[in-house]
C-alpha cells in the first residue's frame, strides 16, 4: 500500500467503527446504514484507493470537478450521488454518471431532471432536500425546500419519467430553530419520511449526518451517512 493508501485505510476504519458503535448503541444492525464517502476536492487516484478498500458510494458536489473524475473511475463499480446545489445548466452532464441526486428542491430542476434522464435512457434516484431553516423563499441557505413542500415536489418527482423517488436529505442547519441541535433535525426528518413513505412506500432512504454528526445521525434513524473529511482528511483550500 501507498502511505495516502494507508492513510484513507486507517481512517476508513475508525469511521466504520463508529458507524457500527452508533448502531449498536441505537440498537440497529450495522447493515441498515450505508456510507457515502464525499470526494470533493479529492483527485481521482482517492477514488480508486476507496473502491479497492471496498467503498461503493461516493458523492461530488460540483459538476466541474466530478464530471472529470466519474470519467476518469467509470471502470470502477461505484454509485455516484451529486449532493450539491444543483442548476439547470448542469443537469444534463450531471445526469450522465449521477445514480442518485441528492439535492433536489425545486420544481424547475425535476423538469431539468426528467428530460435528461429519458434523453440519456436513465433512470435517475431522488432525494428531496428538507430545509430547516428555510425562510418566507421557502428555500435554505444551503439549498433545500421547507418542510411543507416536501410532498408537492415528491409528487412530482414520483410521476416523472426517468426519475425515481428515493426519499429525503438534509444537511443540519446552522440557523433556525434547529441551529446547533443535529439530533432534533435528524429526529424531524425521519418523521417527515414516515410521512412521505404513507403514499411513497418506496422513498425509504434517509440521508443525513456527516463527519462531525454521523452519530446523531444513525441514532435518529438515517439509512445512509455523507463523510468526507474524517475519511479523506481535511479538505485542500481551494482557490
Amino acid at each position: 500500500m501507498t502511505d495516502r493508501k494507508d492513510d484513507i485505510a486507517g481512517n476508513l476504519a475508525r469511521v466504520e467503527g463508529r458507524i457500527a458503535a452508533a448502531c449498536a448503541a441505537a440498537g440497529r444492525p450495522r447493515e441498515d446504514v450505508t456510507l457515502i464517502v464525499v470526494t470533493k476536492t479529492y483527485p481521482a487516484a482517492d477514488v480508486r484507493a476507496l473502491a479497492e478498500l471496498g467503498v461503493r458510494h461516493v458523492a461530488e458536489n460540483r459538476d466541474q470537478e466530478a464530471a472529470p473524475k466519474a470519467a476518469e473511475c467509470a471502470d470502477l463499480s461505484l454509485s455516484w450521488h451529486f449532493v450539491g446545489q444543483l442548476q439547470t445548466n448542469k443537469v444534463r452532464s450531471v445526469v450522465g454518471y449521477a445514480d442518485v441526486v441528492q439535492s433536489v428542491d425545486r420544481a424547475r430542476l425535476v423538469t431539468a431532471l426528467s428530460k435528461e434522464a429519458v434523453r440519456a435512457g436513465r433512470e435517475v434516484g431522488c432525494l428531496i432536500q428538507v430545509a430547516f431553516d428555510a425562510g418566507e423563499s421557502g428555500r435554505g441557505e444551503r439549498g433545500g425546500v421547507a418542510p411543507a413542500g416536501i410532498e408537492e415536489l415528491a409528487d412530482l418527482v414520483a410521476r416523472s419519467e426517468g426519475l425515481r423517488l428515493d426519499g429525503l436529505m438534509t444537511v443540519a442547519p446552522l440557523t433556525g430553530e434547529y441551529a446547533g441541535r443535529q439530533q432534533a433535525a435528524f429526529e424531524r426528518l425521519m418523521d417527515l419520511s414516515t410521512d412521505l413513505r404513507r403514499n411513497h412506500p418506496a422513498a425509504t432512504m434517509v440521508s443525513a449526518g456527516m463527519s462531525a454528526d454521523l452519530e446523531q445521525a444513525v441514532a435518529a434513524g438515517a439509512t445512509h451517512v455523507r463523510v468526507g473529511t474524517a475519511v479523506l482528511g481535511v479538505r485542500p483550500r481551494l482557490g
